[in-house]
C-alpha cells in the first residue's frame, strides 16, 4: 500500500532530474526526427509510409488493458500498414513512467509511444518528449491537446460512486457529496490509494471546484467518516469488493465499471456526483525514439474514428468527439445525464496531485 503510493512521487522526481541532467548536456533529439515528427505538407502520409517500410516496426508501451484493447489496435494498425510490425507493452502508468525513464538514462529507448493517464504530462514536464502534429487532432476539442503538440488525450475517464444494490437501497444512495457525510455511512466506505486517480482526484476535484476554504471543511468533515483505505488492487477489484459486499460504497471509481457488472447481473450500480470528475489518457512520443516514421502512423491510427472505435469496443470513452460512448455506458458520462463534469485536465492533474496527497495524508491516513 505504502509503495504505490510513493511510485507516483518517485517517478515525478527521477524524472525531473533526469530532465535537468539532459538540459545541462543539451537537447537530447535529432533534429531530423524532429522534422519527421512535425512534417504537414500535403505528401505527409505518402513520405511516412515510404520511411515506415524502411523501419518495419514500432513499438507502444500503453495502461491499455491487452486483450480489450491493446491488441485490436495492434491489429488493426497492421491491417492498415502490414508492412510494419507493432509490438507493445503493457504495464500501469506509474510504471510505465519509470521504465521509459531507466531507457532514456541507458540512451536505449525501445518505445516509440507512450499512452497513459499522467505518462505523457510526467514525461513532457520532465522534457523528455517530442512535439509531433497529426491532422487527425483538428476533429479534437482543445482541452484534449497539449498546446505545443506535446500530448493528445486518446480516451476519456469519468468517475462516480459504486454501490451495492443489495445493501445499499434506492432512496438511501448518495446523491450529493454531502450526503456521504450522512452518519449511517461512516467505516462503510472505501476509496482508492496509491493512485493519482483515486483518493487524491476526489480531493483535487474538490479543491478546484470550490476552491480550498470550503473544499479543506468539507474534507475535514468526511475524515470523520473514517474512509476505508484500499490499496491491494486495482480500481476493478474494488468495484469486484462492492459486488460482494464487502463494502457497500466505494468513492472515486471509474464509473462505466459498475455499468459493466450490473449487465452481467450482478447487484451493483454508479451513480454521479456533481461536478462529476473526468480524465484524460493521453499519448507521448519520446525522445530517443527509433522509429519516428512508423511512430507517427500508429499516432494517426490511434487518434483516427477506426482507432477510436476499437477503443469504443473495449469499453473505453473515446476522445474523439465524433466517436460516441457505447449506448450501455452513455448514462455515466455527465453530458449524457446532464450532470455537471469537471474536467481535471493532464497539467491540473499534476500541479495538484502532490498537495492533494498531502491532504490525503493528514486527514485520512
Amino acid at each position: 500500500m505504502i509503495l504505490r503510493s510513493h511510485i507516483g512521487l518517485t517517478c515525478r522526481f527521477a524524472l525531473a532530474a533526469l530532465g535537468i541532467a539532459l538540459a545541462a548536456v543539451g537537447p537530447a533529439r535529432s533534429d531530423a526526427t524532429e522534422d519527421i515528427l512535425k512534417y504537414a505538407s500535403a505528401d505527409r502520409e505518402q513520405k511516412l509510409v515510404e520511411g515506415a517500410k524502411k523501419e518495419g516496426q514500432v513499438v507502444i508501451y500503453s495502461a491499455m488493458i491487452v486483450n480489450q484493447a491493446l491488441r485490436p489496435l495492434t491489429e488493426g494498425f497492421m491491417r492498415k500498414y502490414p508492412f510494419v510490425k507493432a509490438t507493445y507493452w503493457r504495464a500501469d502508468s506509474e510504471y510505465l513512467t519509470t521504465k521509459i525513464t531507466a531507457e532514456v538514462r541507458a540512451n536505449n529507448v525501445v518505445a516509440d509511444v507512450l499512452e497513459g493517464t499522467g505518462v505523457g504530462e510526467l514525461v513532457s514536464e520532465a522534457n523528455l518528449a517530442l512535439p509531433y502534429h497529426t491532422p487527425t487532432v483538428d476533429a479534437y476539442p482543445q482541452k484534449y491537446r497539449d498546446p505545443e503538440g506535446l500530448w493528445t488525450a486518446t480516451r476519456l475517464s469519468y468517475y462516480s460512486i459504486a454501490y451495492n444494490s443489495r445493501i445499499v437501497a434506492a432512496d438511501k444512495v448518495p446523491k450529493t457529496y454531502d450526503d456521504l457525510l450522512d452518519p449511517q455511512w461512516k467505516g462503510k466506505l472505501a476509496w482508492r490509494i496509491g493512485s493519482a486517480s483515486g483518493a487524491a482526484l476526489f480531493i483535487t476535484n474538490l479543491r478546484i471546484a470550490w476552491g480550498e476554504e470550503r473544499a479543506q471543511a468539507y474534507l475535514a468533515k468526511l475524515s470523520e467518516q473514517k474512509i476505508i483505505n484500499f490499496g491491494s488492487g486495482s480500481a476493478r477489484t474494488l468495484v469486484d469488493r462492492v459486488v460482494a459486499g464487502e463494502y457497500p460504497i466505494a468513492l472515486q471509481i471509474f464509473a462505466h465499471h459498475p455499468l459493466i457488472s450490473k449487465a452481467k447481473g450482478a447487484s451493483v450500480n454508479s451513480q454521479l456526483l456533481a461536478p462529476v470528475p473526468s480524465t484524460a489518457a493521453t499519448m507521448v512520443i519520446p525522445k530517443g525514439l527509433r522509429h519516428p516514421y512508423a511512430a507517427m502512423l500508429l499516432v494517426d491510427y490511434i487518434l483516427s474514428k477506426d482507432g477510436q472505435t476499437i477503443l469504443l469496443k473495449a469499453d473505453y470513452f473515446p476522445a474523439h468527439p465524433e466517436v460516441p460512448p457505447a449506448d450501455a455506458l452513455a448514462p455515466v458520462v455527465p453530458k449524457h445525464a446532464n450532470v455537471q463534469e469537471q474536467f481535471v485536465g493532464p497539467r491540473l492533474l499534476n500541479k495538484y496531485n502532490e498537495s492533494s496527497e498531502r491532504i490525503y495524508e493528514k486527514l485520512f491516513r
